[in-house]
């Protein structure tokens, strides 16, 4: 465990540099993915079942063409109440977000958490490629702060 000195910073533990913490490191790799064929009621079921609060819709090619979160679901059920409607009968494609924003596995988790913070948004797709190889949340660049607490952020 390392001493702390008297301005309270770690001695002998060095934070990474901002530009050094890539989203790469933190994201979820293993991520909860849909397809436009699914009904809603099906996503909103994964989505409760696997504690997520949203996930991409992705192609066959597995290139992201959407997201759907819990938010989207709660519309489509009171339209579908509003208009006495069946649930299953609704097309997905009609409610999810359709345009993502994706970020890139080498950007950095402190740009990433700004973007956050200007989007409103929970999640991002990570895209290499064009294809989709995981997620980063909010908790997710949480646990990395927790992570590398007691050190500092100051560049080098």
């Amino acid at each position: 465990m390392p001493v702390k000195s008297y301005q309270g910073e770690s001695v002998g533990v060095q934070a990474p540099k901002a530009e050094e913490i890539h989203v790469e490191h933190y994201m979820n790799k293993s991520v909860v993915s849909f397809k436009t064929t699914q009904d809603i009621l099906e996503i909103m079921d994964a989505l409760v079942k696997n504690c997520i609060s949203g996930g991409p819709i992705v192609s066959d090619s597995n290139e992201v063409v959407g997201f759907i979160s819990e938010g989207d679901c709660i519309r489509q059920l009171t339209e579908s109440k509003y208009y006495n409607l069946p649930m299953e009968e609704m097309n997905i494609e009609h409610y999810m977000t359709k345009n993502v924003i994706c970020v890139g596995p080498d950007e950095s988790l402190l740009d990433i958490a700004n973007k956050f913070l200007t989007t409103k948004k929970r999640n991002f797709p990570v895209v290499r490629d064009g294809k989709l190889i995981g997620l980063i949340s909010q908790k997710n660049v949480l646990k990395a702060v927790l992570e590398w607490k007691g050190t500092h952020y100051r560049r080098h």
